[in-house]
């Protein structure tokens, strides 16, 4: 389990980024991260796994709390979270077996990875994660030869290379077409279901954070102002979150625009043929 007590970052410009957050994530749940730019969704993510580094509060990942941690303690227990990024944070030029490897890179000596000498179990336990994200076939493929959904395929695969106890996801779908979107969050969350792992996905998208997340926790100003399912998330609370805004002409205007990107595919489709 997650938990967060009074979390709390502030820039040396005296700007507050997180002003006390305090929440949990029990194993196995899915958490959504909302909010408009600026809220402190990203700030939250890295803080937990100190690529920044929070001014007060507490990170307790089991019985351990990150904050305080020397380089070598912080190392180790870094191995316990799984970082899934935007941008992939992909080496290009490597295949997408060495990338998936990479994620080992915790658990080898220097030698073995700058050598590319991983150790069997290591290959073995990557080709059946390519396989669980479906990208078995691309495993000798580099990674700048992929499209934007199998790059995101292969970070996942590469952070549950780590046997996390936790999963951070910084924006998953935001570079990605609404039906890429969709099977991405669906496979995330198959996993995280399969492996009982927690989740925190820092998610633009809010009919997709409705979806696919089991709890939704809206950020402003850098503060908690909702915490809640999906289904307590009103145009009220929308609101409370984002500031006014026609919620119902939004969501309308989301479905319409899918729709026109789905006739567009299927008319590329038939010209194809």
């Amino acid at each position: 389990m997650l938990k967060l007590e009074g979390l709390s970052k502030t820039y040396k410009t005296g700007d507050p980024a997180l002003s006390d957050v305090t929440l949990s994530v029990p194993k196995g749940q899915i958490l959504g991260l909302i909010g408009p730019s600026g809220a402190g969704k990203s700030t939250l993510i890295r803080c937990i796994n100190r690529l920044v580094e929070p001014t007060s509060g507490k990170v307790m990942l089991g019985d351990v709390n990150l904050v305080g941690l020397s380089k070598a303690d912080l190392r180790r227990q870094r191995r316990r979270i799984g970082m899934i990024f935007q941008e992939y944070a992909l080496v290009e030029r490597l295949t997408v077996m060495e990338n998936v490897l990479s994620g080992r890179l915790g658990y080898v000596p220097f030698w073995r990875s700058f050598m590319r000498k991983y150790p069997a179990a290591d290959i073995q336990r990557a080709y059946q994660l390519l396989d669980r994200v479906g990208l078995l076939e691309k495993a000798d493929n580099r990674a700048d030869a992929l499209s934007g959904g199998q790059r995101q395929r292969v970070g996942i695969a590469r952070a549950l290379a780590q046997d996390p106890e936790l999963l951070l996801v910084d924006e998953p779908t935001a570079s990605l077409d609404p039906k890429t979107s969709r099977q991405i969050m669906r496979l995330l969350t198959e996993i995280c279901a399969e492996r009982g792992l927690p989740a925190i996905v820092n998610i633009h998208d809010v009919p997709l954070a409705q979806q696919f997340m089991q709890r939704i926790v809206g950020l402003r100003a850098g503060r908690v102002v909702f915490d809640g399912t999906p289904d307590q998330l009103t145009e009220s609370t929308l609101t409370t979150i984002y500031g006014e805004e026609d919620w119902h002409e939004m969501r309308r205007g989301d479905q319409e625009q899918q729709e026109a990107e789905a006739e567009a595919r299927d008319r590329m489709a038939a010209l194809a043929k």
